[in-house]
């Protein structure tokens, strides 16, 4: 059985939680909160959140799909340079952005997300994994004389391959031997008889 890549999963869990936090933060300001203020730091913690886990990390096997529009957040997110790639990192940045937001009955459910994302890039950091982005690799045309084929020269139905090597050898035989013919005998007389 294979290895779990635990980032892809501390990613989705980071990026549904950034959405809830703004969500929550949202409800928490228009509804004019008496700890508004908090619901206001939420809906910037959660655009943050966002724009940190919207590109995808590349997976060490297998193919990875990324996300529509995704190259543009990922030069963005390459800029960070270690602050990013690095999953230590993330685990606590993840976990300092959700404390503030707790103190909020509105956020409540977005930092319990962000703070479960947050274990679960901590575990992926344990394991060793960072981020990496998802390259662009250049697409290659066919090349159109490579691609046909020339087409079978004998009609059907065409012998096994076996038989095929045997008639070309006897060929090459009858060939050398200074004989036009095909190397083949008609075993029954053919008249040219029309009735």
């Amino acid at each position: 059985m294979g290895q779990i890549e635990w980032a892809m999963w501390a990613n989705e869990q980071a990026l549904a939680s950034g959405l809830i936090l703004i969500s929550g933060g949202i409800v928490a300001t228009a509804g004019q909160f008496t700890q508004w203020y908090f619901g206001a730091y939420s809906i910037a913690a959660g655009v943050l959140v966002c724009l940190l886990e919207y590109p995808r990390g590349k997976r060490k096997k297998g193919s990875t799909m990324e996300r529509c529009g995704q190259r543009y957040m990922t030069s963005l997110v390459k800029m960070f340079g270690p602050l990013t790639r690095n999953y230590y990192i993330r685990a606590f940045l993840h976990l300092a952005l959700s404390v503030p937001a707790g103190f909020l009955l509105a956020t409540i459910l977005g930092t319990a997300c962000l703070a479960i994302a947050s274990g679960i890039y901590l575990l992926a950091a344990i394991r060793g994994e960072q981020w990496t982005p998802i390259e662009q690799k250049p697409r290659e045309l066919p090349q159109v004389g490579g691609t046909i084929k020339q087409p079978p020269t004998n009609p059907p139905p065409r012998p096994p391959a076996e038989v095929r090597k045997k008639l070309s050898e006897g060929q090459e035989d009858a060939a050398a031997g200074g004989s036009q013919e095909s190397g083949q005998t008609n075993p029954l007389p053919v008249t040219d008889e029309v009735v």
